[in-house]
């Protein structure tokens, strides 16, 4: 059966958003009728309100937006009907869509979820995914439905996941998987041939919100499970450590090879600064003190040397 155009309205807010927007503007087989984004928000030095990512692409491509604190009110549920739309697709928008809404359009809701559903179901599914040291993630467009991240999966597609990767990288690769994989999707339904998998429950982990206290190293875990941290806490919240009284965050690191007291340096010159971990070590080879910028760790000793002799202790004495 071959495809018709579907009327759309799109929901979202940050620039992983804004990716999938872009591509269903640029495959131009389906309608964009309006795009639904959070308020503008205060950021920058002056706090003035800022546009969204996607807010700014509405703009530029003369799409109407709205922007709804929420859908509580029947004024906007009432809006969002009267567009008309046969479906609405939802990306990173930021607002948790009751039922009453998920029913307004002919075909539902969908969403595009950065994870191989089941596994994360959750706020940072990329950040937990690096964390627990998974091989592999992707993105999964899925038919949603009032519980977290539980509605029939519509189509998949798999990334791998690098030794080196970090949140930021990882969720560029899924940006661009994403639209491709929410075109195929739409395509599916416009056609009716789309074949929906419901999930199995068991083999969901929920992926809670980032918090910055989960940023704090500890020295007593091993070197492979710190790297993992350091790198699904890149750029938020990154990790820090105590060095002496001040707090040094660690913005690139490896595990190796090494034996000492956890927390202790064993070894610091151009080429990184070597801490012992609870098994292994870790090789700090970017770092941030107070007040100033990341840096090189060739660039930090050039000034710091004496604070990162060996036999220095990080972390909480």
């Amino acid at each position: 059966m071959a495809a018709t155009a579907l009327k759309l309205v799109f929901a979202g807010t940050p620039d992983f958003a804004a990716k999938h927007l872009q591509a269903l503007l640029d495959d131009g087989r389906h309608q964009v009728v309006a795009v639904y984004t959070q308020p503008d928000r205060p950021a920058g030095r002056g706090k003035k309100p800022r546009p969204s990512p996607v807010k700014q692409l509405a703009e530029q491509t003369g799409l109407p937006v709205l922007q709804p604190l929420n859908f509580k009110q029947q004024q906007d549920r009432n809006a969002l009907a009267a567009l008309g739309a046969d479906l609405m697709v939802v990306v990173a928008y930021g607002l948790i869509l009751p039922q009453a809404v998920l029913d307004i359009p002919r075909l539902g809701c969908v969403n595009v979820h950065a994870s191989l559903l089941p596994r994360w179901r959750g706020a940072a599914p990329i950040q937990r995914a690096i964390e627990a040291g998974d091989a592999d993630t992707g993105v999964t467009v899925m038919q949603m439905a009032a519980g977290l991240d539980t509605g029939d999966m519509l189509h998949k597609v798999r990334c791998a996941i690098d030794a080196d990767d970090t949140s930021a990288s990882l969720h560029d690769k899924l940006a661009e998987l994403g639209g491709p994989a929410l075109v195929t999707a739409l395509d599916q339904l416009a056609s009716g041939s789309a074949q929906p998998e419901v999930q199995d429950d068991s083999l969901s982990n929920y992926a809670a919100k980032l918090d910055k206290q989960e940023g704090q190293i500890d020295w007593q875990r091993s070197a492979i499970e710190l790297d993992r941290q350091i790198r699904a806490f890149i750029p938020f919240p990154v990790c820090y450590t105590e060095l002496g009284d001040d707090r040094l965050r660690i913005w690139q690191a490896r595990p190796e090879a090494g034996r000492g007291r956890a927390g202790e340096i064993l070894s610091a010159d151009k080429t990184g600064v070597v801490v012992a971990c609870g098994d292994g070590a870790l090789r700090l080879l970017s770092l941030q003190l107070p007040n100033a910028r990341q840096m090189a760790v060739a660039d930090i000793l050039n000034g710091h040397a004496a604070r990162f002799a060996p036999g220095v202790m990080l972390g909480k004495l």
